[in-house]
């Protein structure tokens, strides 16, 4: 049988090259894109993983605090903890920072506080690489939008992949339905049905075997040079961003043959299954022809379009089980691009509105002078010259450092009391003090703007907490935190109790100067403290060391103008640039160059989302083209009983229209709901997302499902009318 099997198969692909061919597209097709997706998927997440490595340094988190050897070695003694490395550039003085990778870090973000514990050091001292871990489906529970999104883009992924697979299996059901006549006659000589599955499996290992391979080879070659137009585009619009190269990994490559042979073994040996199942008679006489149906008709489609539309609805539930595929590929399709776009520009708005919209009176020009500290910088020639440029409202320098602060019962408003203070009771608790130096002058300006006494040997308390009830991060509520009877405020050098100064209190702020520092984000109780560099020139080398470099905030007079803006950068820069070594940033330009590399990500996802359109719209393409042999009886019967021709391509328009619009009605709702979820956890507006709604790209790719569906139905329905009445009627002779 062996022998038979391989001669009649031989014999079958050859004289039946349409049907075969279009196997073998199928499966080319499906295993190029599917390897050309996991390619960029894989070195589009190296490409970022190498990018933030570099950027931010390769940990997972960092202490940063007085760790001698002994506290080294219980840290590298750790069950869970995989390296411990000292950062010599971060450290300085008496602090050492220590860069730590885990071995798993699906609870770093609870399990580093206690790590911090064991060798004397508090959860403020824990610093992560939230970038990093984000890659590694970590989610920051202070920050909803960190993982989420790369979870739900590995989701949209995943149903992407589901799409290419159902789009081999779409083929071989075709290709198995049209061998039902001539299986049946084999059957009916004595032809077992372990025979015939062998047969047929042996034709999909022939005709798939090598468009496998030769898929997943062009999928690679397609993501490389892909990469390297993408990086042609973005080269000009975001110069100094990282370039992504095609990244080969065994496993992506091994992966992506595995799921395309996996899924033509499955796909033929389902039908192969079924058709050893029938019995000759069943198999002669077409099994799958279409019949029309008498019950459960399709009112809708029969009040809409008539009879036409009544015998539509039978013949497309006729088809249920052969079109249940290539429409659960199309859907997912449809699902993925909208769930893609809707998330993305979701992704967008939320960076405008908590960047960009909450700091867009905050600074016009930032400069970091570096390696210098603000005690002597804001005594200093150049701060003053700054000030005096013509054009330039306000300018503020400023350095920070953590201190803590002990905070008793007593301490504490009313209003925190109420909202529930605390958590854990206690005599008293030991709290982050951030410490906020700003130049003389830049202080004095801020205690005019709140109202307190201009002097400059005490600190201004921001004294805000946030209210711990409301979990939206968007519009936070904030409380009084302390009462506000206290002259004094004692502070404690970062992880050492015994070391306390205490320092007057000329002022309880509820706001802060005008610069892109926030407070009470990760830590809800940190309370800031606002001090003049001259005191800070007194009391810091008690508290230990600022970081390296000085910030200096700019507003302008003229806000709004790239070119002021630009102009006044360069002045400000050359004001420094012969004495320290500066970086700047204006916002305009920044805004711009944001707005830039967003682009740039999104003409890469938006090249995966026409993907994503191509898998689908190919699947149901395929589907629709295939039925001019599977109909040609049924139409053939109904032009027997006096239907016209109209008629006919009427109910191939309904079909059409109903095969294209379900994947609509089905996904939009479940794209609404999903986007609702995610507007609702991430508490952005329902307005503003209407307004930024992806709703062109969305009607795009819906407009190109009806008119590729409509297309393929009007392609074989030309092709089926050209058949004369004895043509449609005449069976498959055996070959």
């Amino acid at each position: 049988m062996w022998n038979f099997g391989k001669d009649y198969s031989l014999s079958y692909i050859r004289k039946n090259r349409a049907s075969s061919v279009s196997v073998m597209a199928a499966a080319l097709i499906s295993a190029l894109l599917l390897s050309l997706l996991l390619s960029l998927l894989y070195s589009m997440w190296d490409y970022e993983k190498v990018r933030i490595t570099s950027e931010e340094g390769d940990f997972h988190a960092r202490l940063a605090g007085e760790i001698d050897e002994e506290e080294l070695a219980l840290l590298k003694s750790l069950g869970n903890v995989e390296s411990v490395e000292i950062n010599e550039k971060e450290s300085d003085g008496e602090n050492t920072v220590v860069d730590i990778r885990l071995k798993n870090t699906a609870d770093i973000y609870e399990e580093m506080p206690e790590i911090a514990e064991l060798i004397g050091l508090h959860a403020q001292n824990v610093v992560y690489n939230d970038q990093l871990l984000s890659l590694y489906l970590v989610r920051n529970p202070r920050d909803p939008d960190g993982a989420m999104i790369l979870m739900l883009f590995g989701g949209v992924t995943v149903l992407a992949c589901i799409s290419l697979i159902l789009v081999i299996h779409n083929a071989f059901a075709v290709f198995m339905n049209d061998r039902v006549h001539q299986f049946g006659i084999l059957s009916s000589v004595g032809a077992t049905p372990a025979q015939i599955r062998a047969c047929l499996l042996q034709e999909a290992g022939m005709l798939c075997a090598l468009p496998v391979l030769m898929g997943n080879l062009l999928g690679m070659a397609a993501a490389a040079g892909l990469l390297e137009a993408i990086n042609e585009y973005v080269r000009e619009a975001a110069p100094d961003r990282l370039e992504s190269h095609f990244v080969f990994h065994p496993l992506v490559f091994a992966g992506s043959v595995l799921c395309a042979a996996m899924t033509v073994l499955i796909s033929a040996w389902l039908p192969a299954r079924r058709l050893s199942r029938l019995t000759p008679l069943e198999a002669i006489r077409g099994a799958d022809d279409f019949f029309l149906k008498r019950k459960k008709n399709s009112h809708i489609l029969t009040l809409l379009f008539g009879m036409e539309g009544e015998l539509a609805g039978n013949a497309l539930k006729a088809q249920r089980k052969a079109l249940r595929a290539a429409a659960f590929s199309l859907t997912l399709s449809l699902l993925a691009f909208t769930l893609m776009e809707c998330v993305f520009s979701l992704s967008r708005l939320s960076t405008r509105i908590t960047y960009w919209d909450r700091y867009a009176n905050a600074w016009d020009i930032m400069v970091t002078v570096k390696d210098t500290q603000i005690a002597s910088f804001a005594e200093s020639q150049e701060l003053s010259e700054i000030r005096a440029v013509s054009g330039i409202q306000d300018v503020l320098a400023y350095q920070r450092t953590e201190a803590e602060r002990f905070l008793t019962d007593e301490e504490l408003s009313d209003a925190f009391t109420a909202a529930g203070g605390f958590q854990d009771t206690q005599e008293g608790w030991l709290i982050s003090a951030p410490l906020i130096i700003l130049d003389d002058e830049a202080f004095l300006s801020y205690c005019r703007q709140i109202g307190a006494p201009e002097r400059l040997d005490g600190a201004v308390i921001y004294n805000e907490v946030r209210d711990g009830r409301d979990p939206n991060f968007r519009k936070r509520n904030y409380l009084p935190y302390l009462q506000e009877n206290q002259d004094t405020t004692v502070l404690r050098k970062l992880g050492q109790e015994d070391v306390e100064v205490k320092i007057p209190v000329t002022a309880y702020a509820h706001q802060i100067p005008a610069f892109r520092e926030q407070f009470g984000v990760e830590d809800y109780h940190e309370l800031a403290h606002f001090i003049p560099a001259s005191l800070w020139e007194k009391i810091g080398g008690q508290l230990g060391d600022t970081g390296p470099d000085t910030t200096i905030r700019i507003l302008t007079e003229e806000r709004n103008s790239m070119k002021t803006l630009d102009s006044l950068e360069k002045e400000v820069d050359a004001l420094l640039e012969e004495k320290y070594d500066v970086e700047s940033e204006n916002r305009i330009r920044a805004g711009l160059e944001s707005d830039r590399a967003y682009d740039a990500l999104m003409t890469i996802f938006g090249s995966f989302c026409v993907l994503l359109a191509i898998f689908g719209i190919s699947s149901m393409f395929l589907n629709t083209l295939s039925f001019v042999r599977q109909r040609r009886r049924e139409v053939a019967r109904y032009l027997s009983v006096g239907m016209t021709p109209e008629g006919v391509r009427k109910m191939f328009f309904v079909e059409a229209m109903v095969l294209a619009g379900r994947p609509v009605l089905i996904t939009l709702p479940v794209a609404i709901l999903l986007t609702g979820w995610f507007l609702k956890t991430n508490y952005l507006d329902v307005g503003l997302f209407l307004q930024n709604a992806p709703v062109m790209p969305v009607l795009t790719f819906i407009l190109a499902v009806f008119f590729s569906v409509g297309l393929a139905y009007y392609l074989g329905g030309r092709k089926l009318m050209r058949y004369s009445l004895s043509e449609m009627l005449r069976d498959e002779t055996m070959l």
